[in-house]
């Protein structure tokens, strides 16, 4: 019988997979605990719909990032902090004050998740910041860390 997976399946394959299976392990497993569907025309239809809206996600989220790249690589953003005696910074800039930072100056909102600096920063500097956004589109920036 042939069936198209709801989930992922141990040993069988993963949610999407079209699978040709004995017939009781459909009826009696799979399908019973509503891990598949019988692979007839409706089902096979709404599997290639779905894939299909899947993919379109992906590409307008794809051109989104890249317009994003575009916008912010190669950019310097400047951080103002607070130090004590030798330069050295009370705390550290983090990605989430870097994010915070693209955010008011450029106006694009990125997850800090997304923002990768190589260390912390504690002392007053220019550093490098690479920012991955999704599906292999990703820029660096320029961080310019002042005294407050």
């Amino acid at each position: 019988m042939k069936v198209i997976l709801l989930k992922d399946v141990k040993g069988s394959g993963k949610a999407g997979d079209t699978l040709n299976v004995a017939d009781g392990y459909a009826r009696n497993y799979l399908i019973a605990r509503g891990l598949a569907v019988e692979a007839n025309a409706k089902n096979l239809n709404d599997l290639a719909g779905k894939k299909a809206s899947a993919q379109h996600k992906i590409d307008v989220e794809t051109a989104d990032n890249k317009l994003i790249a575009e916008k912010i690589g190669g950019k310097e953003i400047v951080i103002k902090a607070k130090a004590g005696q030798g330069g050295k910074l009370f705390g550290a800039v983090t990605a989430s004050a870097v994010a915070d930072a693209l955010k008011a100056q450029y106006g694009v909102s990125v997850e800090k998740k997304k923002i990768s600096l190589s260390s912390d920063i504690k002392a007053y500097g220019d550093f490098t910041a690479a920012v991955k956004l999704t599906y292999g589109v990703s820029c660096s920036i320029k961080i310019k860390v002042v005294e407050e």
